[in-house]
């Protein structure tokens, strides 16, 4: 049996719409709808038409037993980063984490806890742990 394929990589109004799932677990089209209008109003037809075409996608899957139907993400919200990092460190970075980390960090400075995260991985790595 072959592995299922990665969905592909969403669009940035299709984040907004996964944060929204893993915020607040599986939701119907509206209660998509509620949580992007906290920040930016969007349209019933237009939130609709986006979670179609990520059903399509792969991105989420719907639940058609159900009257609203329900959509939850395919992947959790550390795969899909993930797999954007992964994308972008090959596109942009030739396969560089260096370079890429070092570029993160001159553009937002990280506090202590996060610098001290990025050691605790670090010294994982090190350890063979990765």
């Amino acid at each position: 049996m072959t592995p299922t394929p990665l969905p592909k990589r969403p669009t940035d109004a299709e984040l907004s719409i996964l944060r929204a799932i893993w915020d607040h677990g599986p939701c119907t089209v509206r209660q998509v709808l509620l949580a992007l209008n906290r920040d930016r109003p969007t349209g019933y037809t237009t939130v609709l038409k986006l979670m179609q075409i990520m059903t399509e996608k792969g991105l989420v899957e719907r639940d058609e037993t159900t009257r609203p139907q329900v959509y939850r993400s395919r992947l959790s919200r550390e795969q899909t980063e993930r797999q954007l990092v992964r994308d972008l460190l090959e596109r942009a970075f030739a396969g560089s984490a260096r370079r890429m980390v070092m570029q993160a960090l001159s553009i937002k400075k990280a506090s202590a806890e996060e610098l001290a995260e990025i050691e605790k991985v670090l010294n994982r790595i090190d350890k063979g742990n990765g």
